[in-house]
């Protein structure tokens, strides 16, 4: 199979609310008011925990079938700590990230726990976002810079 892309593009629309645009769907970023938003969507570090629900649920799907596990229902919760001192420029001490993660995954099936064990081992192995969140990987900026030019009119 070849490599696929994914993209999301957007725009600052003030110091907290970003609007994106991946394929066909529009979303809001905006922080909660504590941290000097307007609460208006989730923040950054929401809809990541999002993606990584997202993430697992689909190749938790995936693999379960090609194992002949069935689930009837799942519930994916995900949660951790963010040290803010860092992101608010108050100390260099911690990390600016997720402390650590806990992930619960409540499913209804019928399997085994042995079963169970051995579908999760796959799915860490395969879901990009565990992968992106336990591997380091490789950003690359690439900054465009404009000069604001004021209009004058006579």
């Amino acid at each position: 199979m070849s490599i696929s892309n994914f993209s999301i593009n957007g725009s600052s629309i003030n110091a907290t609310v970003y609007q994106g645009r991946s394929r066909q769907f529009n979303f809001l970023v905006d922080e909660p008011h504590e941290l000097g938003g307007q609460d208006l969507a989730a923040n950054p570090v929401e809809y990541l925990l999002a993606g990584y629900a997202g993430c697992l649920n689909v190749v938790i799907n995936l693999v379960a079938k090609e194992l002949g596990v069935k689930i009837y229902d799942m519930k994916i919760n995900i949660n951790g700590n963010i040290d803010a001192a860092k992101f608010l420029g108050y100390s260099d001490k911690t990390r600016a990230g997720f402390q650590s993660l806990d992930v619960d995954i409540n499913f209804v099936t019928n399997a085994t726990q042995e079963s169970i064990d051995f579908l999760l081992k796959n799915v860490k192995k395969r879901c990009p976002i565990q992968d992106n969140l336990s591997n380091e990987t490789p950003i690359h900026y690439h900054i465009h810079k404009s000069s604001y030019k004021e209009e004058v009119h006579a």
